[in-house]
């Protein structure tokens, strides 16, 4: 499990701490319910987050497959033949890399690449 990985757990376990502690708290005292009532949300919201947050620019397929991440945080491999480049680039903030945005002209769908 990468460090991606580790932190999706410990976002959701946190959640789950904060959702726990919402519900003990609305039994506690009515003064509470307020207090009790955003702890769910907030456990809530970051337990989705956990589970629907993506690494980075990669695509749903990479996703599902659990590939590792590519460079620059985009597709692990040589893309499909059907996606085209585009003159969109841009320089990911996190890694410093430029990213080069492919495209399907026949779905739209996009693809995310470092250049060398």
């Amino acid at each position: 499990m990468g460090s991606l990985g580790l932190i999706r757990w410990v976002m959701f376990f946190i959640g789950a701490v904060l959702v726990l502690l919402g519900f003990g708290s609305l039994g506690l005292d009515e003064r509470l319910f307020a207090a009790g009532f955003w702890l769910i949300v907030g456990g809530c919201t970051l337990m989705l987050v956990a589970v629907l947050e993506r690494r980075r620019y990669r695509s749903e397929a990479a996703e599902r497959s659990n590939d590792p991440i590519g460079p620059g945080g985009g597709e692990p491999e040589a893309v499909e033949p059907r996606f085209r480049p585009t003159d969109e680039v841009f320089v990911d903030p996190t890694t410093r890399r430029t990213m080069r945005v492919l495209m399907d002209p026949r779905t739209g769908e996009r693809r995310y690449v470092a250049e060398a």
